[in-house]
């Protein structure tokens, strides 16, 4: 079991894991039982951003539609649409070595699809948590679990991975978004 965060909390990544390269982030969640007769389909993102906070082009969005950087630095393995079952419900692979030097930080969210439509929000997901893995190792470095600190919101701000002097950082953030997927490429600088 690896370190427990809590909100706002920071801790080295590479520093202290000297031999970390490649990192698998796993996230998961459980939805409350809920009578709207749409099932949740949760996804999982990454945007890779500049020291502005942006992302420089489309490519630096990573999600169900576009699995992979052309970096290879962040690689998404696929969208569930269930999220059925224990364990990682979707998972994004960082390769450190391969994340472009322009990248200053990877925001890493999850979004409810179709949430306005479906008037689905994050007050009906429980146990979501973020975990980071050694890719070589299979060991878990880290974790943070959310809570139940969300009520309207419809897309949420897990964590961030962040360089610092050369070493990558990781960030707990936990902060939500109303407006779904589109408010959150807007906060990173893209156009929807």
């Amino acid at each position: 079991m690896g370190i427990q965060l809590s909100k706002g909390q920071r801790i080295d990544l590479t520093k202290t894991n000297p031999g970390l390269t490649r990192a698998v982030i796993g996230l998961g969640w459980d939805t409350n039982k809920y009578t709207g007769g749409h099932d949740f389909d949760l996804d999982a993102c990454a945007f890779l951003v500049d020291a502005q906070n942006k992302c420089v082009n489309d490519h630096d969005f990573i999600f169900y539609n576009n699995l992979e950087h052309p970096s290879g630095g962040v690689v998404h393995t696929g969208d569930n649409r269930t999220g059925e079952g224990d364990g990682d419900d979707e998972q994004l692979v960082v390769d450190f070595t391969k994340i472009p030097s322009y990248v200053d930080r990877v925001g890493i969210t999850v979004t409810i699809h179709d949430s306005e439509i479906r008037q689905q929000n994050f007050g009906q997901v429980s146990n979501a948590f973020v975990r980071l893995v050694d890719e070589a190792t299979n060991q878990e470095l880290l974790r943070f679990d959310l809570g139940e600190d969300f009520s309207i919101e419809n897309a949420v701000v897990i964590c961030e991975l962040y360089r610092h002097n050369n070493e990558w950082k990781f960030n707990a953030i936990g902060s939500g978004f109303s407006g779904g997927l589109a408010s959150l490429c807007q906060n990173y600088g893209l156009q929807v």
